[in-house]
């Protein structure tokens, strides 16, 4: 008897960590976060979670070109719990990404550098966002380079996006000079053809747990 379509979507599911109020999944990339509109999108991580665990709750999200880490809550008052701490900015999460260009850190000992660009919605060309000065919202970004191997011409980088704005992390870089590679909606058009995935990947995330409220983190290791 062959399984049915639900159940072998929902074998795809790679769970981090599971607990009666809490989630921790890793979200390929290429495939969405939340459902989106028409029926042929609406395949995604909480799709898939709440056919195996229906108290799943969206917390928050990632692009559907970006994989790694997404929390969801079970249950309502954990997901409330969980909101006001990713609102309170009690939650914090990292990022591995490969970027055009060599960077080399002007801080000593590698350390944190900050990037301050204010973002909003580039509307004639949605999704597309973009820095504006005037009308943007506030958007900080920090980086450091990253240990790892990358193709000649790129530069492996670790990302802590501050604020979080939609798109945020792609677009500072690219307003960096430094573009991610693989990146279809932000870098030079003949760019993303040296990579068959955007090349962004969510590795870490500390978190305060919904019921006693101890940090709890999480890893991720990059699959590019």
């Amino acid at each position: 008897m062959r399984p049915r379509a639900c159940e072998v979507v929902v074998s795809h599911l790679q769970t981090v960590h599971e607990d009666p109020h809490f989630l921790v999944l890793e979200k390929p990339s290429g495939l969405l976060a939340v459902p989106g509109k028409g029926p042929d999108k609406q395949d995604c991580l909480s799709t898939r979670a709440q056919a195996r665990w229906p108290d799943a709750l969206v917390v928050h999200r990632l692009d559907m070109a970006t994989s790694g880490l997404v929390v969801m809550a079970r249950g309502i008052e954990a997901q409330r719990t969980l909101s006001l701490a990713f609102e309170e900015r009690r939650v914090h999460k990292r990022y591995t990404a490969v970027v055009a260009g060599e960077l080399t850190n002007p801080q000593p000992d590698n350390g944190w550098n900050t990037i301050s660009l204010p973002l909003m919605a580039d509307w004639p060309n949605r999704p597309r966002q973009k820095v504006e000065h005037d009308q943007g919202k506030p958007s900080t970004t920090r980086w450091r380079i990253a240990s790892g191997d990358t193709a000649p011409g790129t530069t492996r980088l670790e990302l802590e996006p501050v604020t979080g704005r939609t798109h945020q992390l792609r677009v500072h870089l690219q307003a960096l000079g430094h573009p991610m590679v693989g990146d279809a909606l932000y870098a030079a058009p003949d760019q993303p053809a040296t990579a068959h995935r955007l090349l962004l990947h969510a590795h870490w995330i500390s978190l305060p747990h919904p019921v006693h409220g101890h940090a709890m983190e999480f890893q991720s290791p990059y699959p590019f």
